[in-house]
C-alpha cells in the first residue's frame, strides 16, 4: 500500500481516549457498508467495483479510446459534478503542465463543457471547436440535466454542421442509463456508442466506472496501473475495520472527532498545482456526501505555498473552527535545481543547487509546523509520487473514508436532496411547464 496517512500534528487536539472511544462507531460504520444495511444500500456498487472489473469492458474502452486519438484532436467531455470532476483530477494530475501549447502531444486535448451555464465559456468553445478536429463523450443517466443538456444541443447541432449526420455520429460517446432516460433513448435513435454508468454507483463514485475510464484512457493515461491501486486499496479497507489497520478507518474517525471538537471546517492542502482539481473532486465527494440535515464538515480547499499568499493569514489566525488534510506528494517527477547567481542581489545563493522539490518540501513542513502552533489540527496523506497507481489508491481510500465518515455522522452518505432545491427555483423562473 503506498497510501499513508499521519495523525502525529492532530493528536493534542484531540480529547484524551477519543480514539478508542469512537472505534465501535467506526466499526458499525464499516459493518453497514460491508452488509449493505445502512442508507443507500442501493449505491454501494462502488465497494467492489475495483476487483470485479469486467476485462470485456475495459477492451471495449481502450478501442474507443484509441479510435477517438485517431479521429479527434480534442475531446470535449459534457458533464457536471461526479460526471466530469474525477476524470479531470486525474487527467490534469498526470499530464503535462501546458499540454494544450505542446505542438507535438500524442494524445487529444481533453476540454470540458455543461458543467456551467456561462454563455461566453460556450461560445468560446464553439469558437474552439471551429479549429479542431473533435470527438464528444456526453455523461448523464437522464440526459435531462440542464447544464450537460444544454451544452449537448449545442455541440451537437455544431457537429452536425460540420461533419454531417454521419460523421457527427462517429464522434459522439454516450455514458448513461443501461435501459432508461433520455439520453439512453436518443442514444438508441442515432446510433452512438454508449457506456452503461451502474444503477448502484452515484455520480461522485463514478470516477472507476466509463464515467471517468473513458476520458483519462483518451488522454492516453493507463487504465489498467489505475484500477490496480484502487484493488489495493480495496483489499485493505474492506479487511478491517480497526483503525490501527485500516487508514480510512483512521481518517474517518479522526475527522469525526475533530468535527465534535468545534472544527466544522476540513482545508485539503496540496502543494502541487496539478492537484487543484483532485481537491475540487474531493470537495464534491465529501460536502455532497455529509452536507446534510444540518450537519457537515465544509470542504475548502488550497494549493500552497500560492494560498498562503492569501488564505495564509487566516488560516494561521483566523477563527480556530477549522483542520487541515495535507496531501503531501514525496517525489516530483521531474528535476529542476536553482542555479548560482555571481551577485546575489536577491540573497537566495543559500538555495543554490537545491532542486525546488527540497525547498517546496520544507516549505510543506514549516507551515505544518506554524500552523499546528497557531491551533490548527493536521492531518497528512501522503503517497510516493503522481502516477496512476498512487491514484487510485488515492482514489479508493477517500471513497471509502467518505462512506465511513458519513455513516458515522449520522447520514446517508450516498444521496443529495438538497441539490433539487435550486433546479425547482430555475425551472419555474424559466417557465418550464409544471414548475
Amino acid at each position: 500500500m503506498q497510501v499513508s496517512i499521519d495523525i502525529s500534528n492532530a493528536i493534542s487536539f484531540l480529547p484524551e481516549g477519543s480514539i478508542e472511544s469512537i472505534q465501535p462507531e467506526i466499526a458499525s460504520a464499516h459493518d453497514k457498508l460491508m452488509s449493505g444495511t445502512g442508507a443507500g444500500n442501493d449505491f454501494l456498487g462502488w465497494i467492489r467495483l475495483p476487483s470485479q472489473k469486467d476485462p470485456e469492458l475495459f477492451e471495449k474502452i481502450n478501442r474507443s479510446a484509441t479510435r477517438i486519438r485517431r479521429l479527434a484532436e480534442v475531446f470535449v467531455i459534457i458533464g457536471i459534478g461526479g460526471s466530469y470532476l474525477g476524470s479531470r483530477a486525474v487527467i490534469e494530475a498526470l499530464s503535462p503542465s501546458f499540454l494544450s501549447l505542446l505542438s507535438d502531444r500524442k494524445n487529444p486535448v481533453v476540454i470540458y463543457a455543461g458543467e456551467n451555464l456561462s454563455e461566453d465559456y460556450h461560445a468560446d468553445l464553439m469558437d474552439l471547436l471551429n479549429r479542431y478536429s473533435y470527438a464528444v463523450a456526453i455523461i448523464s443517466k437522464s440526459g435531462t440535466t440542464t447544464e450537460p443538456a444544454v451544452a449537448f444541443r449545442l455541440i451537437k447541432k455544431h457537429l452536425e454542421q460540420k461533419y454531417g449526420k454521419r460523421g457527427a455520429r462517429e464522434r459522439i460517446i454516450a455514458i448513461t442509463d443501461a435501459s432508461k432516460g433520455a439520453l439512453k433513448k436518443i442514444s438508441g435513435i442515432e446510433g452512438y456508442e454508449t457506456f452503461v454508468i451502474p444503477d448502484d454507483i452515484g455520480g461522485r463514485y463514478s470516477v472507476l466506472t466509463p464515467v471517468g475510464l473513458l476520458p483519462i484512457a483518451v488522454a492516453g493515461l493507463d487504465i489498467t496501473r489505475l484500477l490496480e491501486g484502487a484493488i489495493e486499496m480495496e483489499q485493505v479497507t474492506r479487511r478491517k475495520s480497526d483503525v490501527d489497520l485500516n487508514p480510512a478507518a483512521l481518517y474517518a474517525a479522526i475527522r469525526n472527532i475533530l468535527y465534535r471538537t468545534g472544527k466544522t471546517t476540513e482545508i485539503m492542502v496540496t502543494y502541487q498545482p496539478q492537484l487543484v482539481i483532485l481537491t475540487e473532486w474531493w470537495k464534491q465527494l465529501y460536502g455532497e456526501s455529509e452536507g446534510k440535515e444540518g450537519k457537515g464538515i465544509f470542504p475548502a480547499g488550497v494549493t500552497f505555498t500560492t494560498d498562503l499568499h492569501s488564505m495564509g493569514q487566516f488560516i494561521q489566525e483566523g477563527t480556530r473552527n477549522l483542520f487541515e488534510t495535507v496531501l503531501s506528494v514525496k517525489r516530483s517527477g521531474r528535476e529542476l535545481r536553482i542555479p548560482t547567481d555571481a551577485d546575489n542581489n536577491d540573497g537566495l545563493n543559500f538555495l543554490a543547487g537545491k532542486t525546488l522539490s527540497e525547498v517546496n518540501c520544507q516549505a510543506e513542513l514549516g507551515t505544518l509546523m506554524a500552523h499546528v502552533d497557531g491551533g490548527v489540527p493536521n492531518i497528512r496523506i501522503s503517497i510516493p509520487s503522481l502516477d496512476e497507481y498512487n491514484l487510485g489508491e488515492l482514489i479508493y481510500f477517500y471513497e471509502f473514508a467518505c462512506a465511513l465518515s458519513g455513516y458515522t455522522l449520522g447520514v446517508n452518505p450516498f444521496d443529495q436532496p438538497g441539490v433539487e432545491a435550486y433546479k425547482r427555483n430555475m425551472f419555474a423562473l424559466l417557465g418550464k411547464p409544471g414548475f
